[in-house]
Order: structure tokens, then C-alpha cells, then sequence
């Protein structure tokens, strides 16, 4: 077994991942390790933008002030603001290094997304913003020798002993060989897990690896029953749900029920750019009301030649299913999009564990409470991955001992039992847990969920029903605390329990071997 020794691994390779890896070569040696390659992730293929208070009409009192509001009560106070103040500062540093962001003349163009009041939306590339960036942080890592990255390498379990993490043990899938990487600290970066849903936006890495994880080695976990369903995916029957940015509303699309009626204006003030949650709950009922699966997404009525130069990708997407951008009533129903809790950390990334640090969208650092504004994600990850990496570098080595753990072996006869269960529970979680939930939902797909994670609770070593135990934990965690929030909030509706309910304004704690905490919202 391979044993290579790092100051600093970080698991993941999004915008999270990057920048934490590019401020820890600041500090000592650095590993990233991804199971898939560098450039695959959530970030690599977000089109919207990345949302900065950088206008002479805004600032970061309005930003925060809009990201409060969306988030519905459970965003924590001090964290939104470090989010909007040196997210100003982290996109700032970006232009001088070198990032370019879509201008007019001497000007940025800032776009509008649902939840702001401000147009504060920086672009890359028309609609090809998370590509650009991480393209940008992942050149910058490349130039920094003390960066070593592993590809097509799947971290496994975290090694740790009293509290103090040690190391992580991975399986190398191109030698099949088990690798243990000892280190003082490690960050995680492992992105969402929308991909325990059938009908997801996110590629086929989001399956909640880090969530799982973490809870094995103990960490505390918050709020996993916000899930933000994106309002415009594309629909076509047997077909991967393909996401068409916020940002085409933010440039006036409408939504039109199946009637041809434009609804969003009778439900909310803001109409099509309602915060995303009163936006994918809208288009539900819609879709309850009519014989259809979906609505539509209408830009016939704006400029088609500046909405073709603005969302040059999505419009050559959609070309590929025969649709023209400009002319045609788009088909979109909601899908699965982003993890809105995660695992529990404190301003500088750190979870309860010494030497464990999470950032990006597998963390609940407070910034999203109960619903994500949009935009704000990457601008997370650049706050928080840098966080991170300064915590984690003022850390002392663990003294801990190390017995070298079983190996991870890969068996390929398992691969179908773990199809199997993924599509069995992946289509449990969209009809169960899907943007409107009920008691008796819930209760039949925990049952479900939990026979699944008993009958494997003792796999330890096999990859493919890891993989099997991983995802059932993770569906029923997020069932657990579902069942628990009697109310509706945010990204979590519940038609058994309809109004918000101020008691429960508060974080919904979930570990290992605990009961349900709850805790209160920081100030």
C-alpha cells in the first residue's frame, strides 16, 4: 500500500477544491485528490455567474440583505457577512491576477438573478462563467510545484483518532492499488450530492462522497433537507436534464403554463425572478394543474441577437435537440440542483474535528439557510476555500499512531447490484423527496432507505457496496431531518405542514450516533 505524506490534501477539484489547493501552496505541500479529472465538477458547469456587490449603486449591506432574505430565516448572520464582504475582496483579486469577466468598454456587464435587487452577477464568457473561472483557478494551480494532483482517484475514508485527523485512504482506479496520504490536515471539497435524485442538473461525480464520508469519521451535519430544485431544465422524455441558467430570466424570460399564460406575475412581486424556491414550487403546481410533465420558457419576445451573443453555450446546446433559443417555447420542469446544507463548520471551514475543513457546496458554513441565492455558491467557494487553508495552516501535525488500514478492493461483479440500488433509491428520492413532501412519503422511503443501509452496514472494503451503503445513508439522513421540519421552508415544503413555524428557526443537527440536535442561528 503506497503511502505519501502532504501538508495539506484537499479532496475535490471544483472551485472549493481549487482555490483551497492554491492557498495551501502558500503554506506546504498540497494534494488534490479527485476521482474523476481537474476539470469535471458543479463549478466546471455553472452558467450563471458568480454575484459581488462591485456596482457603484450596491454593496455588500444589500447583498447580505438579499441573501438573508432568500435564505428564510436560518442563514447565520456573521457568516453571510464575511460572505459578501470578502467575496467583494476575493472577485476583486481575481481581476488583478487576470480573470476576465465579460465587459462593455471599461464597464463589467452585471446580470440579474432571482432573490437580488441589484444587478451584481459577473459573467465569463456569456453563459459559460464556472468553465472560465475554474479554468483560470485550475492554471494557477498547475503553476505551483508543490501541488501534486491525483486523478481518477477516489477518496475513501478519513483516517482520524481522537479527534484529530491523520490521513485519508483512496482507491487509485487507474493501478488499482490502495493509496494513504498522511497529513495535518485535510479539506474537503467534494461538491453536492443532487445526483441521489433521478432528474439532476449535476454530473455524474455529485453523489454526496464527502457528506458520507464525514458522518463515518463523525462530523456534525446540518439542514440536509433544504435540497434546491433549479426551476428551468430542460424536459425531453429518457433525456438528462440539462440546465438552463436563472440568468435567461434575469434577461426577461418568461415562464408559461401550458395554456400559454404567463403565471409568475400573480405569485410574486420579483414574477419570474422570485427567489428559486417560490420559483420551482410555482412551476410544480403548474404542472399538477395540466396533463403535462413540464412548462414552458419563452424568449421570443426579446432581442435575438443579444440573447444569442449572451448565451452562445446554451443556444448551441439546444441547437443539439433541434430547438432555436429565440424562436421556440422551451420544455423545462424543475430538477435536483443543489445541496443547500452539508457538513456543519465554523467561519474558518473547520468542522468538529480537528484538522477536517470543508468548503464549496458539501459545507454548511451558514451562508445559504434555507434556500441559496442565486449565484452565491461561487462566491462560497472563493471565500471560504481561502479560509480554509489559512486555518489549516496554522494546524501542528498529529501525533497520532498509524496501523495501516484493510485495503479498498474493486470488485466489477458488484457493479450492477450497485445500478441497481442507485436508480431503486434515486427514484425513491424523486418521488418521495421531491420539492413537495408528506409525512407518509417520508415515512415509507426512510423504512426503505434504512433497510438498505442495515443490510450493508458491514461493507467495509469492497468499492461498489461502500458506494451502496454511502448512498442509502446519505437518502436517509436527508429523510430523517425532512421528517422532522414540520413546516415549510425554503428549499423544504412539506403539504402536511404548509406556513413556516418560528420554532423552527433553527439548524437541524445531525451525527453519528447522536440524536437530532438542534441549534440556534448565529448573530
Amino acid at each position: 500500500m503506497q503511502v505519501l505524506e502532504f501538508d495539506t490534501v484537499v479532496i475535490g477539484s471544483g472551485l472549493a477544491g481549487l482555490s483551497a489547493a492554491y492557498h495551501s501552496s502558500m503554506f506546504g505541500s498540497v494534494a488534490i485528490v479527485t476521482k474523476s479529472q481537474l476539470d469535471t465538477s458543479n463549478s466546471y458547469y455553472a452558467q450563471g455567474g458568480i454575484a459581488a456587490a462591485i456596482a457603484p449603486d450596491d454593496s455588500p449591506e444589500q447583498h447580505a440583505h438579499d441573501t438573508l432574505v432568500t435564505g428564510r430565516g436560518i442563514c447565520d448572520h456573521d457568516a453571510v457577512n464575511v460572505l459578501v464582504n470578502e467575496g467583494k475582496e476575493r472577485v476583486l483579486e481575481l481581476v488583478k491576477m487576470g480573470m476576465k469577466f465579460d465587459k462593455e468598454g471599461e464597464d463589467f456587464v452585471l446580470g440579474l438573478e432571482g432573490g437580488h435587487t441589484k444587478r451584481r452577477i459577473l459573467h465569463a464568457g456569456g453563459d459559460a462563467t464556472g468553465k472560465e473561472l475554474t479554468c483560470f483557478k485550475l492554471d494557477l494551480v498547475k503553476k505551483q510545484k508543490n501541488i501534486e494532483a491525483f486523478e481518477f482517484v477516489a477518496a475513501i475514508k478519513l483516517l482520524h483518532e481522537n479527534n484529530c485527523m491523520f490521513g485519508v485512504q483512496a482507491y487509485d482506479f487507474k493501478s488499482n492499488q490502495n493509496i494513504i496520504f498522511k497529513t495535518k490536515a485535510v479539506i474537503l471539497a467534494t461538491g453536492g450530492l443532487s445526483r441521489v435524485f433521478s432528474r439532476s442538473t449535476n454530473p455524474h461525480t455529485a453523489t454526496g462522497d464527502g457528506i458520507a464520508m464525514a458522518y463515518e469519521a463523525g462530523a456534525r451535519l446540518a439542514d440536509l433537507e433544504f435540497i434546491q430544485f433549479h426551476p428551468s431544465a430542460l424536459f425531453i422524455p429518457n433525456k438528462e436534464a440539462y440546465l438552463i441558467s436563472e440568468a435567461v430570466r434575469g434577461e426577461g424570460a418568461w415562464l408559461l403554463n401550458n395554456k400559454g399564460e404567463r403565471f409568475m406575475k400573480d405569485i410574486h412581486p420579483l414574477a419570474e425572478l422570485a427567489p428559486r424556491d417560490v420559483v420551482a414550487y410555482s412551476i410544480f403546481r403548474q404542472i399538477q394543474k395540466s396533463d403535462q410533465k413540464h412548462i414552458f420558457l419563452s424568449l421570443k419576445h426579446l432581442d435575438k441577437e443579444k440573447i444569442k451573443q449572451r448565451f452562445k453555450n446554451i443556444d448551441r446546446h439546444l441547437k443539439e435537440y433541434g430547438f432555436d433559443l429565440t424562436k421556440d417555447l422551451l420544455p423545462i420542469a424543475p430538477a435536483a440542483h443543489y445541496m443547500v446544507g452539508g457538513i456543519r463548520t465554523n467561519l474558518d471551514a473547520e468542522t468538529n474535528i480537528s484538522g477536517l475543513f470543508v468548503c464549496g457546496e458539501v459545507a454548511s458554513t451558514g451562508v445559504m439557510g434555507a434556500n441559496r441565492l442565486a449565484s452565491n455558491s461561487l462566491l462560497e467557494c472563493l471565500v471560504f476555500g481561502k479560509r480554509a487553508s489559512e486555518k489549516a495552516a496554522k494546524l501542528k501535525t498529529c501525533s497520532c499512531s498509524f496501523d495501516e488500514p484493510e485495503p479498498i478492493v474493486l470488485n466489477t461483479n458488484n457493479e450492477q447490484l450497485f445500478l441497481k440500488y442507485q436508480n431503486e433509491m434515486a427514484s425513491l428520492m424523486s418521488s418521495n423527496l421531491g420539492i413537495v413532501r408528506n409525512k407518509e412519503d417520508l415515512e415509507t422511503a426512510l423504512s426503505h432507505f434504512t433497510a438498505i443501509n442495515e443490510k450493508f452496514k458491514n461493507t467495509e472494503n469492497e468499492y461498489n457496496l461502500i458506494k451502496i451503503k454511502n448512498t442509502a445513508n446519505i437518502c436517509r439522513l436527508i429523510t430523517k431531518a425532512a421528517l422532522v421540519r414540520e413546516e415549510s421552508r425554503g428549499g423544504h415544503i412539506r403539504e402536511d405542514f404548509q406556513k413556516e413555524n418560528p420554532d423552527f428557526k433553527t439548524h437541524i443537527i445531525q451525527q453519528k450516533n447522536e440524536k437530532i440536535q438542534f441549534e440556534s442561528i448565529r448573530k
